[in-house]
């Protein structure tokens, strides 16, 4: 009777991970499992639901069933929710249940997981980033400034390119800025560039500073992340999961978008392209997705629309996870192919107009009426539809969602140490580097213009010391000069001695 919803799910000898079995009339039909194709998450995909609904162990299943098949993924954890992860899960009665149920085997497993960090205040890799890295344009957006001010940015970096002033941490836009207001900045930026406005600079610099508050001073420098580190698998070929602790994101929203931007700008010009691979090289699982669309400007939201159709060649996979499918735009959201739906609440007038928008993403059904199904949810249950085989959409079903096999639970402090102690990229990025940039390079020209200056105004006093005495010594060897000296002193001794009585006049 259901072999119409069965059979796009059963995907034979494609590879495929299980994400659980299909629900009708919240019964399970036997021997009904719902196997995505890896070769389609590149195709990108949506997880979306009410707070509570399940969004976070969906996200937990597909990175351990990724892992297991050799993918390795990076998941945002927002919340902090997901690090177990790392360490085995506790089986349970309601868990045994719903293994059996499904038809699956539950076996309590941790897998390989890296803990990255934004804020050095908090454990894990920290990932950097130097100023140049980022370029003005993203720099600019994330200082959230003007065309104009955008402008004089952008000659910043052209400047500072062409001097050869490494610009890796705040404090070399800083020492910039402040070289820009001085006289011989000023002369020298205006004769290349044109003049450039001292309120401008101002503005900026106020940025700066108050990006620095928010921990941007710890983020930019050395040794930068390389985006390679994310495509690993360890010594058993599982797929090694990267866990981007981003605790205080929801504070500092406009880094939080800048950097997942320049991330996937970076992720898409280092990857080579593979054109339409079996399975995945990168799956990324941006949770929170409204904090990038929501912050961002028309030419980030143009690049990000165009990442998200350019990148699927290169085998990666972008998984955006947010409360409503309206938190995304229309254009990036007609990309997605994998819809993984969980339960919406519907109080007021406006959520009951947002639940038909949302049920009307998904293929029509004659078996569910998906409207109503949206606000029935269970806690781990949610609306499907992906693609099969020839990338044609699956029909839309009710899933049973499998429970993950690691912990559903965080990490304790001394559990994360442990785990980021044998972390083999801690030793690379743990240490910051510290070398000459620009701050340094002004601050040396500035210090030794003093010195020229006193070497020069010493050298023009012993010049014009010379001068004096070479004008004396030829005025002295002149023949009249000594004649006219002669007959002077002369008088001069006549005149004492009349004076005297020694001499008659």
């Amino acid at each position: 009777m259901y072999d119409d919803l069965r059979s796009p799910y059963q995907q034979g000898s494609l590879p495929a991970v299980q994400l659980g079995g299909i629900l009708v009339d919240n019964q399970l039909i036997p021997d009904s499992p719902v196997n995505l194709l890896l070769k389609t998450f590149n195709r990108h995909g949506l997880i979306a639901g009410a707070t509570g609904s399940g969004k976070t162990k969906t996200i937990q299943v597909l990175s351990e069933q990724l892992s297991l098949a050799g993918v390795p993924s990076l998941v945002m954890d927002i919340k902090g929710d997901i690090s177990g992860l790392a360490l085995p899960g506790e089986a349970s009665d309601s868990i045994e249940a719903r293994s059996k149920t499904l038809n699956v085997t539950y076996t309590p497993r941790g897998f390989p997981v890296e803990f990255l960090t934004l804020n050095a205040a908090h454990a894990g890799v920290p990932l950097r980033s130097t100023v140049a890295d980022f370029g003005p344009i993203l720099f600019s957006r994330m200082l959230d400034i003007n065309d104009t001010q955008e402008g004089v940015v952008t000659i910043l970096f052209e400047y500072a390119k062409q001097q050869q002033l490494p610009l890796i941490g705040l404090d070399d836009l800083k020492s910039l800025l402040q070289f820009v207001q001085s006289d011989e900045g000023k002369a020298k930026i205006e004769a290349n560039y044109g003049a450039v406005a001292s309120s401008s600079i101002g503005t900026i610099m106020r940025k700066i500073i108050e990006l620095e508050a928010q921990g941007g001073d710890a983020f930019f420098g050395e040794p930068a992340f390389n985006v390679q580190d994310l495509v690993r698998t360890n010594a058993q070929g599982l797929g090694i999961i990267s866990v981007l602790r981003l605790l205080d994101m929801q504070d500092k929203p406009k880094l939080f978008s800048t950097f997942m931007l320049k991330l996937l700008s970076d992720v898409y010009r280092v990857m080579p392209e593979l054109g339409d691979p079996d399975k995945p090289k990168l799956i990324l699982f941006i949770d929170e997705a409204h904090l990038i669309f929501s912050n961002a400007s028309k030419a980030l939201l143009s690049l990000l629309d165009t990442m998200v159709k350019l990148i699927r060649s290169k085998g990666i996979g972008l998984i955006f996870c947010t409360q409503t499918p309206t938190d995304i735009p229309d254009n990036v959201l007609s990309q997605l192919g994998l819809k993984i739906q969980h339960a919406l609440r519907a109080f007021t007038a406006k959520d009951r107009t947002a639940m038909k928008l949302v049920a009307q993403n998904f293929p029509p059904s004659e078996h569910y009426n998906t409207e109503q199904l949206l606000t029935a949810l269970g806690i781990g249950e949610a609306l499907v539809s992906s693609l099969d085989g020839k990338g044609q959409p699956t029909p839309l079903i009710q899933c049973m969602i499998r429970a993950p096999e690691s912990r559903m639970g965080v990490l304790t402090e001394q559990e994360l140490t442990q785990t980021i102690s044998a972390s083999t990229l801690y030793p690379k990025y743990a240490q910051r580097l510290e070398r000459s940039s620009a701050k340094d390079i002004l601050a040396a020209q500035k210090a030794a213009q003093p010195q020229v200056a006193n070497k020069q105004s010493s050298a023009s006093a012993k010049n014009a010391k010379s001068d004096n005495s070479s004008i004396i010594e030829s005025v002295t060897k002149n023949t009249l000069f000594r004649q006219v000296t002669r007959q002077i002193i002369r008088d001069l001794l006549r005149n004492l001695l009349v004076m005297l009585g020694l001499k008659k006049k």
